[in-house]
């Protein structure tokens, strides 16, 4: 049975029962750590915060979070890259980069009810997790293909070898990415590259390592990416 994993004093996220995600909640304490950035991962989340839901599109950059008043909460669904379109209903690219309320893809009623809903609840967390469900249930399920794209892609495997195993050809590979995903599958490579190796340098491997280990050509190759990707160099990034 999967357990809840605390983050820090402030976050703590568990396996959703919903295949593939993860649900969350933060509360925000205004110190300077609440506008951390928010990194690309590949991932789109629905959110609630009270008296609002709305959704997070995948990122092809760091994400500052703003106006986050201390006290308030934060309630979120992870969606595992390429599972989000068909439960929202909307492509990703559409999504791409924005912050948008789910009034603007749901309707106005709808989103209103399912927000009085998880404002009405005592456990914010479970009930956004029952309503990500039951819009699972009715959703057409996530192409097939696009999990073998995910794990090929983190596995380290070329965008060309990807699309080889898939059976499809380099432009049906992109086109089907941008629906997916948000982007196409070589900027879905290189922040899922990303995020191997910040996994790898926080576990304390020494940068030169994880630049080789994640698959960049060297460390100045991981330190650009870093930089272009999350606004920070490494070192900052990693806390020091």
């Amino acid at each position: 049975m999967a357990t809840e994993s605390v983050v820090s004093r402030d976050y703590r996220e568990r396996p959703s029962r919903l295949t593939g995600a993860v649900v969350w909640t933060r509360v925000a304490t205004g110190a300077p750590g609440d506008t951390r950035p928010v990194l690309p991962d590949g991932c789109m989340d629905l959110l609630w915060t009270e008296g609002r839901l709305f959704v997070a599109g995948p990122d092809t950059r760091a994400y500052v979070p703003r106006d986050m008043e201390p006290g308030s909460r934060f309630v979120g669904i992870r969606f595992r890259p390429g599972t989000a379109p068909a439960f929202l209903g909307v492509p990703a690219h559409e999504l791409r980069d924005r912050r948008e309320e789910l009034a603007d893809l749901w309707g106005a009623a709808e989103a209103r009810r399912l927000t009085e809903r998880v404002d009405d609840a005592d456990d914010p967390m479970a009930a956004l997790e029952a309503v990500a469900m039951e819009r699972a249930a009715d959703a057409d399920p996530p192409d097939r293909l696009l999990a073998h794209v995910v794990a090929s892609l983190e596995a380290g495997r070329s965008v060309a070898r990807t699309a080889a195993d898939a059976g499809i050809n380099a432009r049906q590979l992109h086109r089907r990415s941008l629906a997916a995903f948000g982007y196409g599958p070589k900027t879905l490579a290189r922040v899922l590259r990303l995020q191997r190796a910040l996994a790898l340098a926080r576990d304390g491997l020494a940068y030169a390592d994880t630049a080789a280990a994640a698959g960049y050509a060297d460390q100045a190759h991981l330190a650009r990416d870093v930089k272009e990707l999350t606004g920070v160099p490494l070192g900052t990034l990693l806390g020091g």
